[in-house]
C-alpha cells in the first residue's frame, strides 16, 4: 500500500481500524500516532530547567560572601578615604563586577608619601599627561593607607587584570624597592583583610604586577622571589590569626 493510500485510509476512525486490521493480516506493524504538541512541551521543559539552573547559580553567587558595597562600607579603621575625582584617566567609575585577586605594586618613586602618590593620580584627571593610572589603595612609608578608588570600581593599575582585581600601590624608601618594616606590616594586614572579605587564597590569589605583564613591579619582590614567598606566607599567617579572632 503506497503513502497516498495510507493517508486516505486513516482519514476517519473506521478507516484507521480497517487499515490496522489489514496490516495485522499482512504481519506488519502500523505506525504509531504522534500526540500533537509533544515537541512543544519538551521545549518548554528544557527552557524551564535552564531558567532554574540560572536562578540557582545566581543564588549561590549571592550567598558566597558580603557584596563589595557592604565591604566598602566597613573598611578597617587605619584606612583613610581620599577618593579621586571621577574622570576617564584615573577613576572612570566603571563597575568592578568580580574580584578574583589582589595585585601588589611599588610606586617606583623612592621616598614619596602615600598622599603625594594619591595626588599624582588625581592630577591625571585633566588628561594633559595622557596617562591612565590609579590604584584602589596606597600604603605609605609609615604604614598609613589611603583609599583612592572604591572597591566597587575598577582602577587603572594592573593591565589585563584591572577588571577583576584589587590593586595596592606601596611606597618604599629607596630605589631597591623593599618595603620598610612599618609598610610591610601594613601591607600584610591590609591584604589579609582583603583576602578574608573576598574569600581569596594568599598563595594563589595574591600576585605581583610582574605576574601579569612582566613589568619589574614590585621590583624588590621580583628580584628576590624568596622575599615574595615569605610575604605571602606572612599574609596567610595573618589571615589565620584573623579567623581565630572571629
Amino acid at each position: 500500500m503506497d503513502y497516498a493510500r495510507r493517508r486516505q485510509a486513516i482519514v476517519n476512525r473506521e478507516g484507521w481500524e480497517e487499515y490496522r486490521e489489514t496490516v495485522r493480516r499482512q504481519g506488519s506493524r502500523p505506525p504509531s500516532r504522534q500526540r500533537p504538541g509533544r515537541g512543544g512541551n519538551r521545549f518548554l521543559l528544557i527552557l524551564l530547567l535552564l531558567l532554574t539552573a540560572a536562578v540557582c547559580l545566581a543564588l549561590l553567587r549571592k550567598t558566597g560572601g558580603p557584596e563589595p558595597e557592604e565591604i566598602q562600607g566597613n573598611l578597617p579603621e587605619y584606612v583613610t578615604q581620599d577618593l579621586l575625582t571621577e574622570n576617564q584617566w584615573s577613576r572612570p567609575g566603571a563597575a568592578l563586577e568580580q574580584i578574583n585577586g589582589i595585585v601588589l605594586h611599588y610606586v617606583g618613586n623612592p621616598g614619596t608619601s602615600a598622599q603625594a602618590n594619591r595626588n599624582y593620580f588625581n592630577s591625571l584627571a585633566d588628561g594633559s599627561q595622557g596617562i591612565y593610572a590609579s590604584s584602589h589603595f596606597i600604603v605609605g612609608l609609615a604604614g598609613e593607607v589611603i583609599q583612592c578608588v572604591p572597591l566597587t570600581e575598577i582602577a587603572y593599575a594592573s593591565n589585563s587584570r584591572n577588571d577583576d582585581t584589587i590593586s595596592v600601590e606601596v611606597c618604599h624608601p629607596n630605589a631597591e624597592g623593599e618595603y620598610s618594616p612599618e609598610t610591610y606590616r601594613r601591607v600584610v594586614e591590609l591584604t589579609a583583610w582583603l583576602c578574608r572579605e573576598f574569600h581569596l587564597d594568599p598563595q594563589k590569589d595574591l600576585i605581583r604586577h610582574y605576574d601579569i605583564s612582566g613589568k619589574l613591579c614590585p621590583l624588590y619582590y621580583v628580584e628576590h622571589p624568596e622575599a615574595w614567598d615569605r610575604l605571602r606566607d606572612d599574609v596567610e599567617a595573618e589571615l589565620r590569626a584573623i579567623a581565630e579572632e572571629d
